[in-house]
């Protein structure tokens, strides 16, 4: 049997065909393929606006900006999350801090972050921003954070870079409670533009401001500018923004994908299912369920119990070797060296570290077959014995 990925990305002769209508076209980049992907998002998303970047690290960069993040501000986020979810603040000057997660669902703790904001309080330094992570594309206790952000004055960036497709409340990931949220496009992801994200929100002031810094903080638009338009030529740059835009061979490949979207999170579901009733009695604990919600399965990540005789890099070697393309999900940001010069060590976030000491993300994508998830769930039990 051919190796096995733990993500790959699904291209359909629809796709192909997407894009070669673009190439084709008199439109590489900012021609009709970009709105029509935002539109058709922000409607699967049930958010007024979708904006459309060259990556999630840039969508996140650009909501930090746009919320007023800069010198002397400071941003909470998790540790269990890729380096983007944390850096994103340090670009734009701001301090950077972590709050640990929930051993269960591997999301920002509510109760630790709840802690932290009383104790914050009292020191008299809040948190400008808080960036949740919607962990595996597990949504993280939105609700309850709103609450805490409007009584303690922090906007919510959520970074829901693995949750395209998922639900809360009834209601698609990013159309509520976050003041803005960021999905990803990356090829492991579930929908791909290659390379890609998007930022939503439900604030036009907001909207405006991204589609602003996306592109070289340049405007076309009369209403926007300083000055009186000199003829049809005429732009101002009224904002320092950047190169982010997604050009329109990735929109189309990213709006020909949302088309299989549901059937994709159908299958996922699917496939996890599958996994937890293959996977117990085994000495393993597995992702977390909660009725008010629904995980896009971007991950399905096992952790090694505590009465298993082999370490994780024995099984992640054995996994490998087996052709099982396993990986893990995350290093905690804050043992990263960039961050240990900030300050921070080993023992400040127990529960992200006691997670990722035992974590492996095993194969999960919609064109994997039972026997391939058969194979993957043997070779596991044979390695932990």
């Amino acid at each position: 049997m051919a190796f096995i990925p733990y993500s790959c990305q699904n291209i359909s002769d629809d796709d192909i065909a997407a894009v070669t209508a673009v190439l084709r076209s008199e439109y590489l980049t900012q021609g009709p393929s970009g709105p029509a992907f935002e539109k058709a998002f922000a409607e699967r998303h049930k958010v007024r606006h979708a904006v459309a970047v060259s990556s999630a690290t840039a969508a996140l960069h650009i909501g930090c900006l746009a919320l007023a993040i800069g010198p002397g501000s400071l941003v909470w986020t998790s540790p269990n999350s890729f380096i983007a979810s944390a850096n994103c603040a340090l670009y734009c000057g701001a301090d950077v801090d972590f709050v640990d997660i929930d051993p269960v669902t591997r999301n920002m703790s509510l109760s630790a972050l709840t802690e932290k904001l009383a104790a914050a309080d009292k020191a008299g330094r809040l948190p400008d921003m808080v960036i949740p992570v919607d962990f595996a594309g597990f949504a993280v206790d939105l609700k309850e954070m709103r609450e805490l952000a409007d009584c303690y004055g922090f906007k919510i960036l959520e970074d829901a870079s693995h949750a395209t497709g998922a639900s809360y409340l009834g209601e698609p990931v990013g159309s509520a409670y976050a003041h803005a949220t960021v999905f990803s496009f990356h090829a492991v992801k579930v929908v791909t533009t290659a390379e890609g994200g998007m930022i939503t929100t439900n604030d036009d002031d907001l909207a405006r401001k991204f589609r602003l810094l996306r592109s070289h903080g340049m405007t076309r638009e009369p209403d926007q500018m300083e000055g009186e338009p000199e003829g049809g030529w005429y732009y101002e740059q009224v904002a320092l923004g950047y190169n982010y835009r997604l050009t329109d061979l990735q929109s189309a490949l990213g709006l020909s994908q949302l088309d299989r979207l549901d059937q994709w999170q159908r299958r996922r579901a699917e496939i996890a299912d599958r996994y937890d009733r293959l996977f117990a009695g085994m000495p393993l604990r597995l992702p977390a369920r909660l009725q008010d919600r629904e995980s896009a399965w971007h991950l399905y990540a096992i952790e090694l119990g505590d009465d298993v005789a082999a370490s994780r890099a024995d099984v992640f070697a054995g996994m490998r070797q087996a052709g099982i393309g396993v990986n893990v999900h995350y290093i905690p940001i804050h043992t990263q060296p960039q961050y240990r010069r900030l300050g921070f060590e080993r023992g400040d976030f127990a529960n992200a570290e006691r997670y990722y000491d035992r974590a492996i993300s095993i194969p999960l994508f919609p064109a994997m077959t039972d026997e391939q998830q058969q194979k993957v769930v043997d070779a596991v039990r044979g390695l932990i014995g």
